[in-house]
């Protein structure tokens, strides 16, 4: 099985060109937005669209709950497909979702705007930004099973499928105006991630206290600076991977942000029994 990635910012038109691409690469099956879509049929998965919040359209889209990521990877186990296109905002978002449905990794990554021309993409921008229209590649009678009252509209996209000389075909997908865009913006600020990580790492034994934690956003990606103070009862080393690894664990499950690092500072010890 090959594994392709399209990766571009949120609203510069990646779902618009998946079938496009899919076609011209051979994909038998595209995953976005938490749906597994083959041709013209949603075979599997829930919609991130259809999330009441950013976070939980977020969490979606990265297969985060157990449930939806064993249908998800069943369904493309059954399938069995050459070829796979995956769509996410950045590499690390593409590289999490293969990575949870157990597929081969990633043997190439498109940019959108190796495929869009910059007019496209910023036209696709004032979609998203002043109409919050999204687009599901997928026809109306399949998306409508998940949006069964909400307005989609059809949108005809030519596609020409690689290797089949002279085989060109019109293909119908979506567009939707998502649950969560409702609502207006939504925002984690630097403190509430810095307070998750503190809290997490607080909860671990052997750490008794965070004196700091300073975070670093970078789009949908995030670096964690956390200075704590630990209990000289345990191995400092051991300790300090633990922080890393249950920290990137809850940080990533509560918001759906990828933690790209966690650098541990043992800033200050405490000597004698805890409690």
């Amino acid at each position: 099985m090959e594994v392709y990635a399209l990766v571009g910012p949120s609203g510069t038109g990646k779902s618009h060109r998946a079938v496009m691409l899919a076609g011209y690469l051979g994909c038998e099956v595209i995953i976005d937005d938490g749906l597994i879509i083959k041709g013209d049929r949603i075979i599997a998965g829930v919609s991130a669209k259809k999330q009441p919040t950013r976070i939980g359209a977020i969490k979606t889209a990265l297969f985060i709950d157990a449930e939806h990521r064993r249908v998800a990877g069943e369904a493309i186990a059954m399938q069995a497909p050459e070829k796979i296109l995956i769509l996410g905002t950045s590499r690390g978002m593409t590289e999490r979702i293969a990575a949870g449905l157990n597929l081969p990794n990633i043997k190439e990554y498109i940019h959108i705007d190796q495929i869009a021309s910059a007019k496209e993409i910023r036209k696709a921008r004032v979609m998203r930004t002043q109409h919050s229209k999204h687009v599901i590649p997928a026809p109306i009678i399949e998306v409508k099973k998940s949006f069964p009252e909400s307005i989609i509209d059809p949108l005809q996209v030519f596609m020409r499928r690689k290797g089949l000389r002279g085989r060109r075909s019109w293909t119908e997908q979506s567009v939707v105006r998502p649950t969560f865009t409702l609502y207006g913006k939504f925002t984690i600020s630097q403190g509430a991630l810095g307070s998750i990580a503190s809290y997490a790492a607080t909860a671990i034994p052997g750490v008794v206290g965070v004196k700091h934690a300073h975070i670093i956003r970078e789009g949908q990606g995030v670096t964690i600076e956390l200075f704590v103070v630990a209990n000289l009862n345990f191995k400092l080393d051991e300790l300090s991977r633990e922080v890393q690894r249950v920290v990137k664990q809850q940080l990533e499950n509560m918001t759906g942000l990828t933690v790209k690092y966690i650098n541990v500072t043992v800033a200050d010890i405490q000597v004698g029994e805890l409690g």
